[in-house]
């Protein structure tokens, strides 16, 4: 039995919600509510001490971390739907490469455009002394909620942001343009999924002008978007402002 603890907006979630759907597998959702503090209450940090989404439960026992989530659910139904991952060395190690790169990259940078873009206004508007709660209450990224502040990220943070996920995009570019359907081939892989939430958020933000310019890139968001796999992750209510 699968279950996964996870929040719709969620980028993190969004991408095991894609490979949950990629695997064609069937799984128990229990929806995490950032904004009444689900993530931070005892029965979740029981399962997931670090205080993020999502959380997978098999059998009983959890599994934390979006990009380990990912990896166990092909290990543990490699058969099923879609396979994830390359069955040769060589080519895990590939998808293996992007994904670390996805973490280390990307995923952090899009977190300073979305928390200025979407959270700053309700941030502003807790006391200082629930700011500072909640900051003691988080388990991860306390500096990062600090450097928030009260005025967002500064124009400096957001232009370094900007720098970093330019350079996703035309990473994935380029392995388009050398011939792959894919980031590591032509088959579609872990690689390609874990990726995806951050574009679609940059696309829901208003940051689709940081890609225009490359046919690769737009050829594969494309064909990532025509998935089955793409509306059963983002599901109406599950992207923050859908642009025009």
């Amino acid at each position: 039995m699968l279950e996964l603890y996870h929040a719709h907006i969620s980028t993190c979630s969004q991408k095991v919600r894609l490979c949950l759907a990629e695997k064609r597998l069937d799984w128990t959702s229990h929806p995490i509510e950032f904004a009444t503090g689900d993530h931070l209450k005892p029965a979740y940090l029981a399962l997931n001490p670090n205080g993020v989404v999502p959380t997978l439960v098999h059998d009983g026992r959890p599994v934390v971390d979006s990009s380990v989530i990912c990896e166990y659910l092909e290990e543990i139904a490699p058969d099923a739907g879609t396979a994830l991952m390359p069955r040769d060395a060589y080519g895990r190690a590939r998808v293996r490469a992007w994904l670390r790169y996805i973490e280390e990259v990307p995923t952090a940078a899009i977190r300073v455009p979305s928390f200025n873009g979407l959270f700053l206004k309700g941030w502003r508007q807790l006391s200082d002394a629930q700011r500072a709660r909640y900051i003691d209450a988080t388990p991860l990224r306390k500096g990062h909620y600090r450097r928030f502040g009260t005025e967002g990220f500064s124009q400096d943070q957001l232009d370094e942001s900007a720098e970093r996920l330019r350079q996703t995009v035309e990473r994935i570019d380029g392995a388009i343009a050398k011939g792959s359907r894919w980031l590591s081939g032509d088959v579609i892989s872990l690689a390609d999924l874990c990726v995806v939430p951050t574009i679609v958020r940059m696309s829901d933000i208003g940051l689709e002008g940081i890609w225009r310019d490359l046919p690769g890139m737009t050829d594969w968001y494309a064909r990532i978007r025509a998935r089955p796999s793409f509306d059963k992750a983002f599901y109406p209510g599950a992207r923050v402002a859908v642009a025009d």
